[in-house]
C-alpha cells in the first residue's frame, strides 16, 4: 500500500458504494414470486458482508446508493448494518450532499466504490474513490484503488481490509479470531 493510498484510507469515516456490479457481480436474476410475477434477486459474498460489519464495529458507517430499486438490496443492507440505502438513483450527486449533511461526514472522509460512469462523479467528490477489478476502464482511471476481486466475489471484503489495516484496526479483528 502507497503511503498516500494508507493517508487517505485512515481518515475514511464513511464507506458508500454502488450495488450492481461492487456488492454483486451485476448480474440480475429473475424468478417467479408465488403470484407469478417476477421478481428480481441477486447474490452478494458473505465475507463482504461480515467485512461491512466489521466496519460498523469500528465506528465506520457503510451505504449505497444505485439507480435500481430491489427489495434485496435493502434486506442485504439491513443484515450487514448499513447506516444509509438510497436507491432508484442514477443521478448519485445530490444523494452523496444529502448522506454527508446527515451524517456529518466531510468529503475528506467519505470512500466510495463503484464500476460504472455514473459512479465517476462521486469518486471525483470523496477521499478515497475506488473501482472494483470489473469496473468500466473510466472508472479504474478515475479511482485513486482498484480492487484485485471484482465486485461480489470479495471486492468490498479488500476495501473493509485496507480501510482497517490502514487505521490501524486489522490486528484488533485477526486477534478476535485467533488468526494471528
Amino acid at each position: 500500500m502507497t503511503s498516500e493510498l494508507r493517508d487517505r484510507a485512515a481518515r475514511i469515516k464513511l464507506l458508500l458504494m454502488d450495488v450492481d456490479g461492487v456488492l454483486t457481480d451485476g448480474h440480475l436474476i429473475n424468478v417467479p414470486g408465488p403470484d407469478g410475477k417476477m421478481v428480481e434477486t441477486k447474490m452478494f459474498d458473505s465475507q463482504d458482508g461480515i467485512a461491512l460489519q466489521w466496519l460498523s464495529w469500528n465506528g465506520i458507517q457503510t451505504g449505497v446508493i444505485s439507480g435500481r430499486v430491489s427489495p434485496a438490496t435493502e434486506e442485504r443492507a439491513r443484515q450487514v448494518k448499513m447506516t444509509y440505502v438510497y436507491q432508484g438513483h442514477i443521478e448519485k450527486i445530490p444523494i452523496l450532499e444529502e448522506i454527508a449533511q446527515k451524517s456529518g461526514v466531510p468529503m475528506d472522509q467519505i470512500a466510495y466504490a463503484g464500476d460504472d460512469l455514473t459512479d465517476v462523479v462521486i469518486m471525483r467528490r470523496v477521499a478515497l474513490g475506488i473501482a472494483v477489478a470489473n469496473a468500466r476502464p473510466e472508472v479504474k482511471r478515475a479511482a485513486h484503488y482498484v480492487t484485485q476481486a471484482s465486485g461480489g466475489s470479495g471486492a468490498i471484503r479488500e476495501v473493509c481490509e485496507l480501510i482497517l489495516e490502514a487505521q490501524g484496526r486489522w490486528q484488533d479483528i485477526l486477534k478476535k479470531y485467533e488468526a494471528r
